[in-house]
């Protein structure tokens, strides 16, 4: 991974049962929006198998296939805009 690439590690929690996961963050930029914050980009990928949280349910097509895969793909894309919180007196 590079400087802009991260893996970040957690507890999904689905159906009150957490899974340990893992995702790949790409930093995309800082930049100042019209208002003047200070915007952070990032990108967040992942996949997830929907068995481990017990969401087993399917149905067999007429052509002897299934209608759900057991692979989730997870994708997002996330701005977070910088605070600053004033100093206590």
């Amino acid at each position: 991974m590079d400087e802009d690439t991260f893996a970040v590690h957690g507890a999904l929690t689905i159906k009150d049962t957490p899974h340990p996961v893992t995702l790949s963050v790409e930093h995309r930029g800082v930049t100042r929006d019209p208002w003047g914050n200070q915007r952070a980009g990032f990108s967040v990928s992942g996949k997830i198998n929907r068995k481990d949280w017990g969401i087993a349910y399917n149905t067999v097509l007429e052509t002897g296939g299934v209608a759900l895969g057991e692979e989730v793909k997870l994708t997002a894309e996330i701005q977070l805009v910088k605070q600053v919180v004033a100093a206590a007196v």
